[in-house]
């Protein structure tokens, strides 16, 4: 099982916000997930970012990738 750290869109029409989730690669961008370890609000300025970044590293530490987007928003999340 491949497991990913990824952003699953949510929100309205040209108005997303996005969670930070750890699922399974095979599942679709919005489709069933393991656990919601964040979130990251793009529409608001400054953006919000929020993840749980003790979670996202026991997830990483078992083997978990993330993906290139949630890369950028762990160092984010990590520098505040």
């Amino acid at each position: 099982m491949a497991v990913k750290i990824r952003l699953r869109r949510m929100g309205a029409k040209k108005a997303p916000f996005y969670r930070v989730v750890v699922a399974d690669s095979r599942y679709p961008r919005d489709g069933r997930f393991i656990e919601e370890i964040g979130y990251y609000d793009p529409t608001k300025d400054p953006s919000v970012v929020k993840i749980d970044t003790e979670k996202a590293q026991k997830w990483m530490a078992n083997g978990a990738q993330p993906t290139d987007t949630v890369k950028k928003l762990l160092k984010i999340a990590e520098a505040e």
